[in-house]
């Protein structure tokens, strides 16, 4: 999983396409969560991963619940 991580912390990345299926969207999320908690450093303390929220390219955010996706 590529991302790129802005100056404030915040993590851009594709996880799919209009054309993906609902399960495969939910799979390669919860394989985004999972590839972000893996590259935690060692020196970070408390949570890691506080928000999630997903959108299309120009579309509005929607929030998701990440002990969901990390569960």
């Amino acid at each position: 999983v590529e991302f790129r991580v802005e100056k404030a912390g915040i993590i851009h990345a594709g996880v799919g396409k209009a054309s993906f299926t609902k399960e495969a969207l939910v799979e390669n999320t919860k394989a985004f969560a999972d590839a972000i908690n893996r590259a935690k450093p060692s020196g970070a303390k408390g949570v890691y991963l506080k928000r999630v929220s997903l959108s299309s390219t120009m579309g509005p955010g929607i929030k998701i619940d990440v002990p969901s996706l990390l569960g």
